[in-house]
């Protein structure tokens, strides 16, 4: 308990203060960063509450260890990978160098078990793993825990790069359910800049035909009827608070508009259901 408490109190989520009415006594309470908190985590409640064998609680055992598989998961780039398409753990051990093939396996397990993904056909060898509805509605606790991190942890976290918004648009574009008369290809564009002060430039083209999204790819270049592009600051709030008024849309607005807004619906409608 102490550990918790100096950890929450550094980041400012807790307050310590000294209590004046006997010496030496320490009570706490909320901080700047509590509301924010108190927010992710309803996200990730509603989240739990959609999961495939039932809903899961908050700080239960069952919750605690699919919230850890989501976040070994995503930051060993094993989402990443399965958001694109379909793969094999062998497939996996090419692609991502940097974890070992013994730790690859019990992170697709502890996914598999808690039904982030799930095996499919294939016609080549191996089980090919796919990204289940569930895994991808989490982008929603992902964005919102990110922009918690942003704004009271910022020296403590890692910046979002262009993976974590690739994945992100990758992940949320099938459950896109747009207007019937929505059709053409929609580039979704994050602009940030390197180290050297150079823009980069990460996104997903969508093609949707007749409101159905038919492909979705990380490769930028190509004819475009409709592009929505922004930097994460502004991308962040119009994905999870419908705030797209920093967001440059261009070419067939009535795409570019219904693709941002039912990014945002789909992945946080349940959300403001509740």
């Amino acid at each position: 308990m102490r550990g918790h408490l100096r950890t929450l109190t550094k980041l400012n989520v807790l307050q310590r203060r000294q209590q004046t009415s006997f010496p030496g006594s320490i009570d706490y309470q909320l901080g700047p960063a509590a509301k924010g908190l108190l927010e992710v985590a309803g996200v990730v409640e509603a989240w739990l509450a959609e999961a495939p064998d039932g809903p899961l609680e908050l700080g239960d055992p069952a919750a605690k260890s699919t919230i850890k598989a989501l976040v070994d998961g995503w930051s060993t780039a094993i989402v990443r990978a399965l958001a694109a398409r379909p793969l094999t753990l062998t497939e996996l051990n090419k692609l991502i160098t940097g974890t070992s093939y013994p730790s690859l396996e019990r992170r697709l397990g502890a996914m598999r078990l808690a039904g982030q993904i799930e095996a499919c056909s294939g016609p080549r060898r191996g089980t090919p793993y796919a990204a289940t509805a569930w895994l991808r509605r989490a982008v929603a606790p992902l964005l919102a825990a990110a922009r918690w991190e942003r704004e009271f942890a910022a020296a403590e976290s890692a910046p979002l790069s262009r993976i974590d918004f690739e994945a992100a648009f990758l992940l949320s574009a099938p459950l896109l359910d747009l207007p019937d008369e929505s059709s053409g290809h929609c580039r979704l564009a994050v602009v940030s800049r390197n180290g050297d002060g150079e823009p980069s430039v990460a996104g997903a083209m969508l093609s949707v035909e007749e409101g159905r999204v038919v492909s979705c790819v990380s490769r930028l270049p190509g004819e475009a009827s409709a592009w929505v592009a922004g930097s994460p600051a502004a991308w962040i709030p119009a994905l999870i608070d419908h705030q797209a008024e920093q967001l440059e849309l261009g070419g067939d607005y009535e795409l570019a508009r219904a693709v941002v807004d039912e990014l945002h619906g789909s992945l946080f409608r349940v959300r403001q259901a509740r």
